[in-house]
């Protein structure tokens, strides 16, 4: 349980790999939908861009510099009012009963928007978590 109390201390040590994990899973979900492999959705492709220039800048030599810090919070904000917006589009269909999952559960808009307010906040985060030593 310890390993959880500082999860950000450990995640900013291998920022590098948060960073370079979040540029692939940008360019894996620009790639199934370069590929045509699904529907070509703008909120989608806003919340994939955003995730993965955050993890550009992850990749900065010091995330305490302050146009990091402002471009994390612009893209931030962004890609969040994008991906609040289709999420709750889901609890609206939910509302009137038309909410379906799928036949394939797992690309469901409601469910991947939700996983990018999660990503994106937690990049966000630990963008911002890092503090200046001493």
């Amino acid at each position: 349980m310890t390993a959880f109390n500082n999860l950000p201390g450990i995640l900013l040590r291998y920022r590098i790999w948060v960073g370079l994990l979040a540029i692939l899973i940008c360019a894996a979900t620009w790639t199934v939908d370069l590929l045509d492999l699904v529907y070509n959705c703008p909120y989608c492709r806003a919340q994939r861009t955003v995730i993965g220039l955050l993890g550009l800048l992850l990749l900065a030599p010091n995330l305490r510099h302050w146009l990091v810090r402002y471009l994390s919070a612009v893209f931030a904000v962004f890609g969040l009012g994008v991906a609040t917006t289709q999420h709750f589009g889901g609890y609206a269909r939910m509302n009137r009963g038309e909410f379906e999952w799928g036949e394939i559960w797992f690309i469901n808009p409601w469910l991947l928007s939700g996983c990018a307010i999660l990503i994106i906040t937690g990049l966000v985060l630990l963008i911002w978590t890092d503090r200046a030593s001493g």
